[in-house]
């Protein structure tokens, strides 16, 4: 008991600014409330040596947005990391929206992991008798806002492809390139492939408009392959009709291409449509946050809202 009454003492004094409001564990089989039993264990794969998969999805008004394509980046992520889930993919589903359900958050995000699970310290998992699966909700606040950012370019060294592709848990390369960012005044670093083509940033996507007026992604063959980037793609088929965007283009985009555009945009789940005003000491276009990530925000929170059912999977509180 003095255990648990430490553990929650230390949540008290120590908790950070994020509230963890559900966990799912299958380790004990179900559901808690209490932050202080929102742990794992010691010896889970996952924690001793980065063998694991994770995904997330947002909240906003009580619906998950994408969940379904979610989940299917994550048993993607689960099948190349050689990870067999305990459960199929239905109860998979059901487990996250109960998990919600149980939370009350109706604005805030999902974020659910898969390992091999808890046996011993080995390097092999062949010890471990079955794979975990955890999931948190994390309370939230309204959508992110829209403010142009600086960015840099990282000069810790990108994911080999094969690693890139997989959303797990070895974030390392992540963060010491968020860090390096916030180092130099910057919100992240932009990751350039081995040829020297413009990647990702740490957790998100790039995107840019060209002084033609064509959207341009990286392709996704060396990337992970980003569920809102993908969504902002068939969004952006609509500025195409209307107008505002030439056409959309995916492919191999030069440092000197990306520091021309017109626009260059962040896209991810946490950060929706972030619009870059600064790459290193270039000023991208006029300094300010351009009309195509002003409306492509528009349609991603126009999405999150009102979008089909494909994309909103309403919660039952």
């Amino acid at each position: 008991m003095k255990a648990i009454e430490r553990l929650r003492t230390f949540r008290e004094v120590y908790g950070g600014n994020q509230q963890f409001l559900a966990m799912y564990s299958s380790i004990f089989g179900g559901i808690t409330t209490d932050p202080t039993a929102m742990v794992i264990p010691l010896d889970d794969h996952m924690v001793h040596r980065g063998h694991g998969v994770f995904d997330t999805a947002a909240i906003l008004d009580g619906y998950l947005y994408e969940l379904d394509q979610h989940i299917d980046r994550f048993l993607r992520s689960a099948a190349m990391a050689k990870i067999k889930p305990p459960f199929d993919r239905e109860n998979i589903r059901s487990i996250l929206i109960q998990t919600v359900s149980a939370s009350k958050c109706t604005t805030g995000s999902l974020r659910y992991w898969l390992s091999p699970g808890p046996g011993d310290f080995q390097l092999s998992p062949a010890g471990c008798p079955q794979s975990s699966f955890y999931a948190i909700v994390i309370k939230g606040q309204s959508p992110p806002s829209f403010k142009g950012v600086k960015v840099v370019t990282s000069s810790v060294p990108i994911k080999p492809p094969q690693f890139a592709s997989v959303k797990s848990v070895n974030y390392l390369p992540n963060a010491l390139s968020k860090m390096e960012a916030e180092e130099n005044d910057a919100f992240v670093g932009i990751w350039l492939d081995e040829d020297g083509y413009i990647a990702e940033g740490p957790t998100m996507n790039v995107a840019f408009v060209s002084k033609e007026k064509e959207l341009l992604m990286p392709q996704f063959d060396k990337i992970l392959c980003g569920c809102t980037a993908k969504r902002i793609l068939t969004l952006a088929q609509g500025l195409v009709k209307e107008g505002k965007l030439k056409g959309i283009r995916l492919g191999n985009l030069t440092v000197e291409e990306g520091k021309k555009a017109e626009e260059m945009i962040l896209v991810g789940s946490g950060i929706l449509v972030c619009p870059v005003v600064q790459w290193d000491d270039q000023v991208i276009g006029d300094g300010n946050e351009g009309p195509v990530a002003q409306a492509l925000y528009n349609l991603v929170l126009e999405d999150m809202k009102s979008g089909p059912a494909t994309v909103r999977v309403p919660v039952p509180y």
